[in-house]
C-alpha cells in the first residue's frame, strides 16, 4: 500500500484590476465571465483551463489543482466596474447574461471557506444582472437564498458519465455523479432553470450507446430542462499532454485512436462527433427535452441599488 500523501494544496491571495471579463471569442456563447478562482482543486484530467496557470508563470500541471489563485477583492472589484458602466450619460446598460464558472469551477472546495463566489453574486443580486452558473459541486445548494432572488438564465451541473470507474479515473476530486444529480434534483424542485451538461464526452470511454442513454434518462428523472452535451475539447499542447498522461495510465490501447483522432487539432473530427450527436437528438426527444446551445434572453438593465444599502468600501472571483 502506497505511503504517499497528496501534495498539500496552497492557495495565495490575488489583486484584481477586474473581475467582470468580456468575452471576444465568438465561438462562446455570452458577453462576460466572472472566474473567482484561478486554478481548480477538482483537477479534472480533461480540464481545457489547465493551460491558463502557463500566464502566471507555473507550469501547466498539477499545479493546477494543488496551486489555487484566489481573487479575494472579487465583490467589491465586481460592484466598482458595475457602478462605473452606470455612471455613464444615460445611466442605462444593456447586460447580456454574465456567465460564472467558465474557466474553473466555482464552487470548487475553498469556496466553502473563501465565499468569493458568493460574494459575487450578491453584487448580481443587488443589480439584478442575469446569470448562468456551471458547477460541478452540490455546494452551489448553499447559495439558494441568492439563487431564488437573482435572474438566472441557468444553473448548468457538469457530469460527463456515471461509470465510477470512468469518474475516479478522470476526475477524482470532484463529487461523484449520483451527488449531482441530487443536486439537479433539488435546483430543479426550487423552481431554478437547470440542466446538465454532459462533458466532455470521452471518445470511446464515455460515448457508447448505452452510457449515453443511461445519463440522459437520469438527468430526465432528476428534473434536467435540458442537455448540452460536447465531447472532449484538447485546446493546447499542455492540456493534450496532461490529458494524454492520464489515457495512457488507464486506456494505454486507446492511445494510438486518440492520436489519430486530435492529431493537429482540439476536436475529434466531425465524421466522429455528428453520428453520435444525431443519435442524443432523437434520445433527448423521447424525454422531451432540449439540445441546449445557449438559452438567449432579451438583453436587460440592471437597477441601481439603494446607496444607503450598498457598500462603496473596497473589499477583495469558472467547465466542463
Amino acid at each position: 500500500m502506497s505511503t504517499t500523501k497528496p501534495p498539500k494544496v496552497h492557495y495565495e491571495p490575488m489583486q484584481s484590476k477586474t473581475i467582470l471579463n468580456p468575452v471576444k471569442a465568438p465561438s462562446m456563447p455570452f458577453d462576460w465571465s466572472i472566474n473567482p478562482y484561478r486554478g481548480c482543486q477538482h483537477g479534472c484530467s480533461f480540464c481545457y483551463a489547465r493551460s491558463t496557470h502557463s500566464f502566471l508563470g507555473i507550469a501547466a500541471d498539477d499545479s493546477f489543482q494543488n496551486h489555487i489563485f484566489m481573487k479575494s477583492d472579487a465583490p467589491s472589484v465586481l460592484r466598482e466596474q458595475i457602478k462605473k458602466r452606470l455612471r455613464g450619460s444615460k445611466r442605462v446598460v444593456n447586460w447580456e447574461p454574465i456567465a460564472i464558472g467558465t474557466a474553473t469551477d466555482p464552487y470548487q472546495q475553498i469556496e466553502s471557506k473563501a465565499m468569493l463566489t458568493r460574494g459575487c453574486l450578491e453584487v448580481l443580486a443587488e443589480f439584478q444582472i442575469p446569470v448562468s452558473i456551471t458547477t460541478r459541486s452540490p455546494l452551489i445548494l448553499r447559495d439558494l437564498d441568492l439563487l431564488r432572488n437573482l435572474p438566472i438564465i441557468s444553473i448548468n451541473i457538469s457530469i460527463s458519465t456515471l461509470n465510477n470507474t470512468v469518474w475516479r479515473q478522470f476526475e477524482p476530486s470532484t463529487p461523484s455523479p449520483a451527488k449531482r444529480l441530487e443536486t439537479v434534483e433539488r435546483l430543479t424542485a426550487e423552481g431554478i432553470p437547470t440542466g446538465v451538461f454532459v462533458a466532455p464526452i470521452l471518445p470511446y470511454i464515455t460515448d457508447s450507446e448505452a452510457d449515453l442513454q443511461e445519463l440522459i434518462a437520469a438527468a430526465a428523472q432528476a428534473g434536467a430542462q435540458f442537455i448540452m452535451p460536447s465531447y472532449l475539447r484538447l485546446s493546447t499542447a499542455p492540456v493534450k499532454v496532461w490529458f494524454f498522461q492520464t489515457l495512457r495510465q488507464h486506456y494505454p490501447q486507446l492511445t494510438e485512436r486518440y492520436a489519430q483522432l486530435y492529431h493537429s487539432t482540439a476536436y475529434a473530427p466531425p465524421s466522429y462527433r455528428e453520428p453520435i450527436m444525431r443519435k442524443i437528438d432523437a434520445w433527448l426527444l423521447e424525454h422531451k427535452m432540449t439540445n441546449h446551445k445557449y438559452m438567449a434572453t432579451p438583453t436587460q438593465a440592471p437597477s441601481v441599488p439603494n446607496e444607503t444599502n450598498t457598500s462603496t468600501e473596497p473589499v477583495q472571483l469558472t467547465l466542463f
